[in-house]
């Protein structure tokens, strides 16, 4: 290939890389909609626990049934993925939005959120599939952008409701018009030289996750990290709230804790691409155990500090979120790494619905814990997965006899 050709190609990756991550920082803000928005739900509809962690954990249960669907039909893999892409984006959208039009905190919004849970299952798996096709030797870089975007989306609606105060329809509906807008521009991506196309239906693909063990490693570590990361996200600012309101004033404690929780996701959005950059010159499993390490610290550091100093909570949350989410990337480089190129959408969906599924036990679970063991032992128990992610990088290290 000739430089002025070479030039063309490294011109179109990356403003296509650009795309794909500006558009998933817009449609992933739907993600944490609920989350944002909760208090001021719980205190217009006056739900109880049971309801208010439904609405929380019904994304999650939506996106495990739209993952699951779309890696059985291999979706990604069969089609233009920026269509999939588009499609679902503006599905998610109008589901979000529906919640201007139905009960507060009743059985209509869980079902929408569900609803946009399954939509999101054709957005974030998607959007790495076009990257991979981007390229192989600096895939965790790529693959790292794109998680950072789906970090930074999914802190927007804390901002948004920070800013919007007690009107959480305002965050409903800037949520829904920003998704809107990614569809359409993901429609000015390119699909690169690297990406692949399957040809026919084949249900089998998902068995390759048990079958080839550099695979099943990658599954292992990434369970291990998603049993933290999303009771982390969903949780952390109600956490926070609770420790701050032991010493100071209530409403002051609540606007506190929500730019706490944003800052705590948005941060760790900042740390994906230089540690996609440090996978691929010392290995993608090695990273993702080092960022292990440092969340499963920070989990019992932050433990220990509740009910202590503001300052010293915010902190030690901000280093938590930090560390939490740059490894998420490489499980699913290390997931396109070992599998064929035609099957590595599906896989790396499924990879997310496995995930996710995990996700709904844990979002569901944690306020009931807290409720009844208290936040420091609840957040503590959150370093579990970590502990147990580290020791699958540790095998998957020894199985190829380098850092992959």
């Amino acid at each position: 290939m000739d430089p002025s050709a070479t030039e063309v190609m490294a011109s179109r990756k990356w403003r296509s890389i650009a795309i794909i991550a500006i558009a998933q920082i817009a449609a992933m803000s739907l993600w944490f909609v609920s989350a944002a928005i909760l208090p001021e739900i719980v205190a217009e509809a006056n739900i109880g626990a049971g309801r208010a962690a439904a609405l929380a954990s019904a994304v999650q249960a939506g996106f495990v049934a739209g993952a699951l669907i779309s890696a059985i039909l291999g979706l990604a893999d069969r089609f233009d993925p920026r269509i999939v892409f588009l499609l679902s984006a503006l599905l998610a959208a109008a589901a979000n939005a529906a919640l201007l039009l139905t009960t507060v905190g009743g059985a209509g919004q869980i079902a929408l959120r569900f609803a946009t849970g399954g939509c999101l299952a054709g957005i974030y798996p998607v959007g790495m599939k076009i990257a991979v096709g981007w390229g192989q030797r600096d895939r965790g870089l790529l693959v790292g952008l794109l998680v950072g975007a789906l970090t930074l989306g999914s802190s927007v609606p804390h901002l948004i409701s920070w800013y919007g105060g007690t009107d959480w329809r305002l965050t409903v509906a800037a949520a829904s018009v920003l998704a809107s807008l990614a569809g359409i521009v993901i429609l000015a991506a390119r699909l690169g030289p690297h990406h692949a196309r399957a040809t026919a239906f084949d249900p089998r693909t998902v068995f390759l996750a048990w079958h080839n063990r550099r695979v099943r490693l990658a599954y292992a570590g990434y369970l291990g990290h998603m049993w933290e990361l999303y009771a982390f996200w969903a949780w952390i600012g109600a956490a926070a709230g609770a420790s701050f309101g032991l010493s100071m004033p209530a409403a002051q404690a609540t606007d506190l804790a929500k730019l706490t929780a944003f800052g705590a996701i948005a941060v760790g959005g900042l740390a994906c691409a230089p540690a996609g950059l440090l996978a691929d010159r010392i290995g993608k499993a090695r990273v993702a155990q080092l960022a292990m390490i440092g969340s499963g610290s920070s989990a019992l550091a932050t433990a220990l500090s509740f009910g202590g100093p503001a300052p010293l909570l915010i902190a030690l949350t901000l280093l938590w979120g930090l560390s939490v989410v740059p490894d998420s990337a490489q499980f699913s480089a290390l997931v396109a790494d070992a599998a064929p190129p035609n099957r590595a959408g599906s896989l790396m969906t499924f990879q997310t619905a496995l995930g996710f599924a995990l996700t709904i036990f844990t979002v569901q679970i944690t306020p009931w814990v807290a409720e009844a063991v208290g936040w420091p032992i609840t957040l503590a128990t959150l370093a579990i997965g970590p502990a147990l992610g580290v020791e699958a990088m540790r095998r998957l290290i020894g199985l190829t006899g380098k850092h992959p």
